[in-house]
């Protein structure tokens, strides 16, 4: 029997919506009725996979207006959930065009083996079903990074979103339900933490997005269900800024990429050092920049950053800064949760004279503040940037490219971004590492974010009269 949740809207925190979270039994039956459909569905030419997943990103243009306002409700916010909308035709087209070239290109057809009469095929075979279990930050376009290249390799596709942002679901589906070759081999169920544990064990491949807790409970799942999983978890990304930067300059970029979307992005600026050399004019910027940015409280279509998605989250922000402040740090800007027609908020949170020890140093904040150290030398710098279990990605601002690039190319991270912060959020095109414990697997960036949805299978042709048993008879290696 499923269950019914209640679901909390971030503006107001009070329930509006409910779903039914679906059970094992129900899940199991989905998952069974979807193996039986992929054979046909990967049995397709892959160009033709490509022109259905085009119709799909027109269905979803089509709906693209309830779908956004679906996740408006969702996360409190307007403008980067119409963002998410639109974005996913494109990231429907890019796989449809780059998925044949890159399934020509990787597989290898007639390749003579050192075996004068062995020759070899490189079949890529998909996966049967591959489980998505994505999370609440940006609901749409987390739930399909994964799926849309797995449809395309000719995967079918199980979806469970976070029970926290599940209104945009419906119509999601509605669109899905316009495209009749896609009815067994993609679906996104409604369903809570349960409803995702159950999942893995049902699947061939599972993509997790997530914090790292749940991310080491999928990767045990996975584990013991003896399947492959891409996980992508927490970060605490560190932006270094030499004395060569800009101090405004470096002071807009650190904000920006700190507190888009309030901070609740794994990419985001979570740590800041700052060259003493420059510190007295960056940390006067920021301060003054911060307390500029407004709230889209009361008017949603008004302001620079929403509420909190996960009322849950206001309460970690708060206690990081209250952990800072009682050991001594000092507060520049921001600090107060702040509840707002039932929502929580935070203004961007700048903090100084900040340690190793402070939570807000050593655990992902997942929110609008910024803390900051003064750094002397710039070895200093990489040293405190790379003191982390996480390495998601980081960033470097200097006064030149090149300057950025020596630095840059010293951090224990997945992703750099040079004079500018958090650009693994809008370059897809190249794949990177998650190190510590942001994440494990395969990339989903690049090449990979395909490729990595089939397993290779060697057919190897014997042209000539195979061995017989005397080739290996005693005395042969003499």
């Amino acid at each position: 029997m499923s269950t019914r949740l209640q679901i909390a809207n971030p503006r107001t925190g009070q329930p509006d919506h409910e779903i039914d979270a679906m059970n094992e039994s129900e899940l199991a039956t989905l998952a069974g009725r979807m193996r039986t459909a992929q054979p046909e569905w990967a049995a397709r030419p892959i160009a033709e996979r490509g022109e259905i997943l085009e119709r799909l990103g027109a269905a979803i243009q089509a709906h693209g207006d309830a779908i956004a306002d679906a996740l408006i409700a969702d996360t409190g916010r307007a403008g980067i959930s119409r963002i998410e909308v639109a974005n996913i035709p494109q990231m429907l087209s890019r796989w449809a065009s780059t998925g044949p070239e890159l399934l020509e290109r990787h597989g290898q057809y007639g390749f003579q083996t050192a075996h004068p009469t062995i020759t070899t095929d490189l079949r890529l075979v998909p996966y049967p079903l591959v489980g998505v279990i994505s999370p609440w930050n940006f609901p749409l376009i987390l739930a399909l990074i994964d799926a849309i290249p797995a449809l395309m390799a000719g995967c079918a596709v199980l979806i469970k979103p976070s029970e926290v942002t599940p209104r945009f679901i419906r119509p999601l589906m509605a669109a899905v339900d316009e495209i009749a070759e896609l009815h067994d081999v993609l679906q996104i169920v409604e369903g809570d933490g349960a409803t995702g544990a159950a999942l893995v064990p049902l699947v061939d491949y599972v993509a997790f997005t997530g914090s790292v807790p749940t991310g080491r409970k999928v990767g045990e799942a996975a584990a013991r269900a003896f399947i492959p999983a891409s996980l992508e978890l927490g970060g605490k990304d560190p932006m270094i800024v030499l004395a060569s930067a800009d101090p405004a300059k470096a002071a807009a970029t650190a904000l920006r990429a700190s507190v888009v979307n309030t901070g609740q992005a794994c990419q985001s600026i979570e740590r800041i050092y700052v060259a003493r050399e420059i510190a007295e004019p960056f940390l006067a910027e920021l301060a003054e920049q911060a307390s500029a940015v407004q709230l889209n409280f009361p008017d949603i279509e008004q302001g620079d950053i929403g509420p909190f998605i996960f009322a849950r989250q206001a309460d970690i922000a708060q206690a990081h800064i209250d952990d800072a402040l009682a050991k001594g740090a000092r507060l520049l800007a921001g600090g107060k949760v702040e509840t707002l027609g039932g929502g929580k908020y935070l203004r961007p949170t700048v903090l100084v004279d900040v340690t190793p020890d402070m939570a807000v140093m050593a655990e992902e904040s997942f929110g609008p503040i910024l803390p900051v150290t003064v750094f002397d030398t710039v070895e200093e710098a990489v040293a405190l940037a790379n003191d982390s279990v996480f390495g998601l990605s980081g960033a470097v601002m200097a006064g030149t490219l090149e300057e950025a690039e020596s630095v840059g190319t010293r951090l224990q991270v997945g992703g750099v971004s040079l004079n500018d912060g958090s650009l693994t959020a809008i370059v897809w095109e190249t794949e990177k590492s998650s190190f510590g414990l942001s994440g494990m697997g395969p990339s989903r960036m690049g090449d990979s974010g395909f490729l990595r949805f089939f397993r290779r299978q060697a057919i190897i042709r014997q042209n000539g009269t195979p061995l017989p048993l005397a080739a290996y008879g005693e005395g042969n290696g003499k």
